[in-house]
């Protein structure tokens, strides 16, 4: 996914690739939607309310996404966009939806830890201002953070694809709205047909179905054990980079890919609370 990304970069806006690709994802989920009958179970405030998460991470956070990765590194970003966990655990703790226990802690450290490790020479080069495409990409994983809490009574109260269905309908209508105010459409009359294939892939692959099993995920555990699989991307990259272009399998990639596993099990295993630690649907 994250080739596709940047293969959308090199020659269109930011704005105008997320355009492409939540319209096409959202498209695709409201025919699933309405092809199994699934009824949403929101109105009034709560709606309103859901609008704004929508668009706070299928618009604002794919924005900061896409802007961060032109200032930096693929790896400087993607080991960024990994400390998901640790903002997702501290601000679930703050605000009472999940307790915070040391077992889970330490889970989540060692699975950012083995990232850094895996991108450890990535990490090494970086462009003159690289540290700006960092902040921006920190603040974006803070919106997804935030969005991982709130949005779980949502998702209790209608159907995982319903939720989806809607949340991505809301984020594609403000970006298509903000993208033609721009003149951004323009930038699609140079798309060759590997970008074209890259923005059907991340519409259907990246964004429906990949938002879909977040949603449910986030449905049926707690929002720090989801966020904590988000240390698999990298690592998973890497690895596939091993198999597509031959790159040489490093010591630190085996090493932090054992660290990411090992993370995740500490984090979602924690015996003496496994009862409690999961969050009852609100």
């Amino acid at each position: 996914m994250a080739s596709a990304h940047h293969r959308l970069c090199d020659s269109a806006a930011s704005m105008t690739q997320k355009v492409m690709q939540k319209p096409f994802g959202a498209r695709l989920k409201w025919w699933r939607e309405h092809r199994g009958h699934s009824q949403l179970a929101l109105s009034g405030a709560a709606e309103i309310s859901q609008r704004h998460l929508s668009v706070m991470f299928f618009g604002i956070f794919f924005v900061f996404y896409n802007i961060a990765m032109s200032f930096t590194t693929a790896a400087r970003g993607a080991l960024a966009l990994s400390t998901l966990p640790l903002w997702t655990m501290a601000i679930a703790a703050l605000l009472g939806a999940e307790p915070l226990t040391a077992r889970k802690a330490l889970g989540v450290v060692i699975a950012v830890g083995g990232v850094g490790i895996a991108l450890l020479a990535g990490l090494a080069s970086a462009p003159e201002g690289a540290w700006r495409g960092d902040l921006i990409m920190v603040a974006a994983t803070v919106c997804m953070a935030f969005y991982n809490v709130w949005s779980r009574p949502f998702i209790a109260r209608s159907s995982p694809l319903g939720f989806v269905t809607a949340s991505m309908s809301a984020g594609a209508i403000c970006l298509v709205a903000v993208a033609a105010a721009r003149g951004s459409f323009a930038v699609t009359q140079t798309f060759s047909s590997a970008q074209w294939i890259a923005v059907i892939y991340l519409g259907a692959f990246g964004g429906a179905a990949a938002f879909f099993l977040w949603v449910l995920a986030l449905r049926m555990t707690t929002p720090t054990r989801v966020a904590s699989t988000m240390t698999v991307n990298p690592v998973a990259a890497s690895l596939l980079a091993v198999i597509l272009v031959g790159e040489p399998v490093g010591w630190n990639l085996v090493v932090g890919l054992v660290a990411v596993a090992l993370g995740i099990w500490v984090a979602a295993t924690s015996a003496p609370a496994r009862g409690r630690d999961r969050v009852p649907a609100p």
